[in-house]
């Protein structure tokens, strides 16, 4: 409906989630981000979708909060949430690989919500900055934790302490996007990569790698090959996903993984 939050489509294992409020940018707000989390948590209990892609209605992504909420906070008047607010970092406990397609400005809270995506694409020459440091305030959100472990400790600071402004190309260099590509395409090779995940890569697999590297981020060497094995024995080993894999390979064919689906 044009007048959702967020929109959402599912077609042939991808739903597509566009943020919507394109009047404003798509300007980040406590109701916005409700909306586009419980949508994030349906596409993780619905067994016919296996990617999930974001991308913002218009020409921006998100550009970070609404003016309206910042000045709300500033003035010390801002509402509470309807409820127990879930943390921005909330896309990263989803058992799902989400692709982030970045179609204009992506800044703050915006930026924080394209680094919790596992993979990011960006159409050309769009501006990316934390502006954090120009608002007056601390890395929100856990960017701190984020940025550094995506670009390195170095750029991370000079991205943060700055403030600056950097279009796709610069973000490209420093391997915060993984890819750039002309804005027409954007979405449709966005889609292309994410149903290719989608037909050929099995949703247990992608499921298990996804809590994999987020564990391991914070744990030793020898804690995530432990973690492997384990996953190895308790989900994988018996999984028909495993042998509809090695089959698949040995014939030739495309795989036909199961559907798989967080209760």
């Amino acid at each position: 409906m044009a007048d959702d939050l967020v929109l959402c489509t599912v077609e042939r294992g991808v739903a597509l989630l566009t943020l919507n409020r394109p009047e404003r940018k798509n300007a980040w707000t406590v109701a916005m981000e409700e909306e586009y989390f419980d949508l994030l948590r349906a596409c993780e209990r619905n067994p016919d979708v296996r990617t999930v892609v974001v991308t913002g209605a218009g020409t921006a992504f998100c550009p970070g909060l609404d003016a309206h909420d910042l000045e709300d906070i500033a003035a010390g008047s801002s509402r509470p949430p309807s409820r127990d607010r879930r943390p921005a970092t909330y896309p990263a406990t989803i058992g799902k690989p989400i692709i982030a397609a970045l179609n204009g400005a992506c800044a703050g809270i915006g930026l924080i919500q394209a680094l919790v995506c596992d993979v990011r694409f960006a159409a050309a020459g769009i501006k990316i900055t934390t502006a954090f440091a120009r608002r007056g305030i601390m890395a929100e959100h856990g960017i701190a934790w984020l940025l550094p472990r995506i670009v390195g400790t170095g750029r991370a600071m000079d991205l943060l302490l700055s403030g600056r402004i950097l279009l796709a190309e610069e973000a490209l260099a420093l391997g915060l996007v993984n890819r750039v590509v002309p804005a027409e395409d954007l979405l449709a090779q966005t889609l292309d990569y994410a149903r290719d995940i989608a037909v050929n890569c099995s949703p247990v697999a992608t499921a298990s790698m996804k809590a994999q590297v987020y564990a391991a981020a914070e744990s030793s060497l020898e804690a995530a090959r432990l973690q492997a094995l384990g996953l190895w024995a308790d989900r994988h080993k018996g999984h028909p996903d495993f042998g509809e894999g090695i089959r698949s390979f040995v014939e030739k064919r495309p795989p036909k993984f199961e559907a798989f689906a967080r209760p």
